[in-house]
């Protein structure tokens, strides 16, 4: 079969297509063929070498793809052959895997998908899977009404703000030109926000009443992270969920502090704090690839169950901007290899 290997660190010319064996499923497992492969950030930081969970070298990077069952290990039926499943990395021992045309993996981390889910839709779970965290189990304890999204055009973003108007909640989804936020408007977001032409902390008072979001999602970090505190309710949260712009700045007690009659709260969340919890990860694409119901809710409890109702509607994935065959720089040359392999690529901006 054809891969992408990944020797040692560098810049895209690190990526090497190569020929190697197809997988034999050993016991437990099933063999998927690929249909499409999602490309994201993680998997430039693990080129690059970066990534807090690298891959043993020599490896095949990739961490998500969507596919269909083609082979059974011993001693394993399920999923049955010829059914579409999506593959997480994060269900496997290391990150890695997915830029290949085949790959090998325990029963449990092929999840089926509904039928009439696009394949190229479903490349872009992972994104739902940590947009899901981020609102019902990093956000917990805070009752919501307004919810404050940066980066609302990107991958996670995108998906956070399709779960956050399920959960009925209003959105602010925050970016950086008007063709992003016209995006944002288009999935149906109540309000949108370029931070390059608008001051977003005034906007985002003025929305509120003067009032502030009550959450407010962060991927940001770096200096400007104080800021969000500026436009925070009373009781409300900040989640930092990632470091686009560096670590949040050390000081950002003293914004916190400038805030404390707000009495606010900041949660750092990361995906792999269910690194060892497969049955977390398992309930929660149970809820995502489930339909809604008619009046959805957040959790209660951090682990989502198969009953909860605050879920997205099965391809809601293809609406998402991110979703879109937009090749950001940082991704461009990365792209460019594996679309050697001729399998549909899709790539998170």
């Amino acid at each position: 079969m054809k891969a992408i290997l990944l020797r040692r660190p560098g810049g895209p010319e690190a990526l090497e297509y190569v020929e190697v064996p197809t997988p034999v499923p050993g016991e437990g497992q099933v063999l998927v063929k690929a249909d499409t492969i999602g490309v994201s950030m993680p998997e430039v930081l693990v080129r690059r070498g970066t990534y807090a969970w690298m891959p043993p070298l020599p490896a095949i990077p990739g961490i998500e793809l969507s596919g269909t069952v083609v082979a059974h290990g011993p001693k394993n039926a399920e999923p049955a052959l010829g059914q579409p499943v999506f593959v997480s990395a994060r269900d496997l021992p290391v990150r890695a895997g997915c830029y290949a045309e085949y790959i090998a993996v325990p029963a449990r981390a092929a999840h089926p998908l509904p039928p009439g889910c696009s394949l190229e839709a479903a490349a872009c779970l992972s994104n739902y899977q940590v947009a899901y965290h981020v609102l019902h189990t990093a956000a917990r304890g805070v009752e919501a009404k307004w919810v404050l999204v940066h980066t609302a055009a990107g991958g996670v973003g995108s998906a956070a703000v399709q779960l956050a108007l399920i959960a009925g909640l209003e959105v602010i989804g925050v970016a950086g030109s008007e063709k992003k936020t016209q995006a944002i408007l288009g999935l149906s977001a109540q309000h949108a926000i370029d931070y390059r032409s608008e001051d977003v902390v005034a906007r985002v008072r003025e929305l509120t009443g003067g009032r502030g979001a009550d959450l407010i999602l962060d991927p940001i970090g770096g200096k400007g992270f104080g800021r969000n505190f500026d436009m925070l309710a009373p009781l409300g949260m900040v989640v930092s969920c990632g470091r686009l712009d560096g670590p949040p700045d050390a000081d950002l007690l003293t914004a916190m502090r400038a805030n404390s009659a707000k009495s606010p709260a900041v949660r750092f969340f990361t995906i792999h704090s269910f690194d060892d919890r497969p049955d977390i990860r398992a309930a929660a694409m149970t809820v995502l690839l489930d339909p809604p119901r008619r009046r959805p809710h957040p959790p209660a409890d951090p682990r989502p169950t198969a009953a909860h109702p605050s879920r997205p509607r099965t391809g809601a994935a293809r609406k998402r901007p991110g979703h879109r065959k937009i090749v950001v720089e940082a991704l461009t040359e990365t792209v460019k290899v594996l679309t050697h392999s001729k399998i549909p690529v899709v790539v998170y901006s």
